[in-house]
């Protein structure tokens, strides 16, 4: 091995989340706060119940939508008499065991009656008109990875979006970004402005879903200059230096801290023919292909829930297990890593059939693509985003509400 290698029925309420400890996926960094001591918005009930008493309200959450107690918001909003009328729910369902990109029915809640209307069911991603007509006020707790390309970023902007436009008011129940202790790849190019890239900003940005609701509205990024009315319900006693393990795995694939460390590095491979481990109890921590060759380590991409068609279904894939190596400290310290892909793209010697055009929705820019087909080495393409990551970094400054 080469020496750099290192359908929706109900949700499962109170009871199941019950289950799951704030310490339930392991975490091998240290932290400036302790682990207990971060306590996400929706902890502070004395901050958002009295906005939404009396109120119509609407839910956008997920099975992310925790308190430390491991009660879901909605039982919190339920058992305090707020008038939940509706729940929306972001890619993977409100249950979080779809497949990616999988669409998604509405359906009901059998526990509570109340209806779950999905936002990822192929007719773009908005809240309806109907939907808006039928509320007061928005209520959005999801838990982020912290990556662009992550779509629930999409999805609170385009809520936002509908919100402004109705002149509804939303109210943001901020958690702690995974990788928010930095900063970096490129600023997306407005021309693959996608699911997977809506925002201007870097692949891994480093803000919490409260920072970057106040940076859409600061830097007039919805349509027409538009500001939706937020307020954010932020956490306490968290830093962007803080290394919060999240209590629950946000989607199918990213089961553990590992995957979420690696995933700013990882998710290029779905742009290609390369397997990453979907199929695996530990996607996102190999990749592998049944033509690469040199390597020993091996793995069989299977038909499991959450990745019912994996790349390179049932055929032996040879290549990288990054399942224990290298250490989480040195994956977080070198940020975006591109060796992995330009291992595979070498190794494989595909040339430009390696790539989709996928590809560039999710790098953001067309000269990455253009540069690993040259021979280019990972730290001469991470050095041509280097004053992105710079700038970037002053524009979000009086966006940030917790320390740096």
């Amino acid at each position: 091995m080469r020496k750099f290698i290192f359908s929706i029925a109900a949700i499962m309420l109170a009871v199941s989340f019950c289950q799951c400890s704030p310490k339930s996926q392991n975490d091998e960094t240290a932290t400036d706060v302790p682990q207990e001591q971060i306590l996400v918005g929706a902890e502070s009930l004395d901050e958002y119940l009295p906005l939404l008493e009396g109120k119509k309200v609407g839910l956008l959450s997920n099975r992310t939508g925790i308190l430390s107690n491991g009660t879901h918001l909605l039982d919190t909003l339920l058992s305090s008499e707020i008038n939940v009328v509706f729940i929306l729910s972001p890619e993977h369902g409100f249950r979080g065991d779809a497949d990616a990109g999988e669409l998604v029915s509405s359906s009901v809640d059998e526990k509570t009656g109340i209806p779950i209307r999905s936002l990822y069911d192929g007719k773009g991603g908005y809240p309806t008109q109907e939907t808006m007509d039928e509320i007061d006020i928005m209520v959005f707790d999801l838990q982020d990875v912290g990556c662009r390309f992550y779509t629930y970023i999409t999805t609170m902007t385009k809520t936002m979006e509908v919100c402004a436009k109705n002149g509804k008011k939303m109210i943001i129940m901020d958690r702690p970004n995974p990788i928010g202790f930095y900063v970096d790849g490129p600023i997306l190019d407005m021309k693959y402005k996608s699911t997977v890239g809506y925002l201007p900003i870097p692949v891994a940005h480093g803000m919490t879903f409260g920072e970057l609701g106040m940076m859409i509205n600061g830097e007039k990024w919805l349509p027409d200059g538009i500001q939706c009315d937020i307020t954010v319900i932020k956490c306490k006693n968290y830093t962007h230096q803080s290394r919060y393990t999240l209590p629950v795995k946000p989607s199918p694939n990213l089961p553990d801290m590992r995957s979420i460390y690696l995933y700013p590095s990882m998710c290029y491979f779905e742009a290609t023919p390369v397997s990453l481990g979907r199929g695996t109890d530990k996607a996102f921590q190999m990749y592998g292909h049944p033509n690469m060759k040199g390597y020993k380590y091996s793995f069989t991409p299977r038909s499991v829930d959450g990745a019912k068609n994996p790349p390179q279904l049932d055929r032996e894939c040879f290549g990288v297990d990054l399942r224990t190596e290298p250490p989480i400290e040195q994956i977080n310290a070198a940020g975006i890593n591109l060796e992995y892909v330009i291992d595979a793209y070498r190794n494989l010697n595909l040339d430009s059939h390696f790539f989709r055009s996928f590809f560039e929705l999710l790098i953001g820019q067309d000269y990455v693509r253009k540069m690993i087909m040259s021979g280019a080495s990972a730290e001469e393409i991470k050095a041509m985003w280097a004053e992105d990551v710079a700038s970037f970094k002053e524009q979000r400054r009086p966006y940030l509400l917790y320390e740096e």
